[in-house]
C-alpha cells in the first residue's frame, strides 16, 4: 500500500506527489518540504531568512536592505550585523538588540543568516 501523501496546503488538492525531499502540487505548482508540512511541524512555526535558511534563537543575521526606523529619521543600514536574535510570533518575527539603536523588531524577510 502507498503511503498517504498530504493535501496541498495552498489549494487543498489531493493529487500531490513526492519529488525527492519535496511535495509538489500539480494543480497550483506549490512545492513544500516534508519538514514544513503541517503534520510534521507539530504546531511550531519555521522561521526562514530571505534566502530560505531556517533561523533559530541565538543566530546571527545581517540586514539585506536599508530599513527605516518607524517614528525616527534613523536608518538601519544594509550589512548591519545582528547577534543573538530571538524569534517571536507576529509580522515582525525577530526580536533583537542593534548596536546604536537598541531593542528592535525585524522581519525575517529582510535578513540573511550568517
Amino acid at each position: 500500500m502507498m503511503p498517504e501523501l498530504p493535501n496541498c496546503p495552498k489549494c487543498n488538492s489531493e493529487y500531490t506527489y513526492e519529488d525527492r525531499s519535496l511535495f509538489v502540487c500539480p494543480e497550483c505548482a506549490h512545492e513544500w518540504t516534508v519538514e514544513s508540512a503541517p503534520e510534521a511541524g507539530e504546531g511550531k512555526k519555521l522561521f526562514k531568512d530571505a534566502n530560505g535558511n531556517i533561523l533559530n534563537d541565538g543566530d546571527s543575521v545581517t540586514v539585506i536592505k536599508d530599513l527605516k526606523v518607524k517614528g525616527s529619521s534613523a536608518v538601519v543600514k544594509i550589512g548591519t550585523k545582528v547577534k543573538n536574535i530571538r524569534l517571536i510570533e507576529g509580522d515582525h518575527d525577530i526580536d533583537c538588540q542593534i548596536d546604536g539603536f537598541g531593542a528592535m523588531k525585524l522581519k525575517s524577510a529582510f535578513v540573511k543568516k550568517i
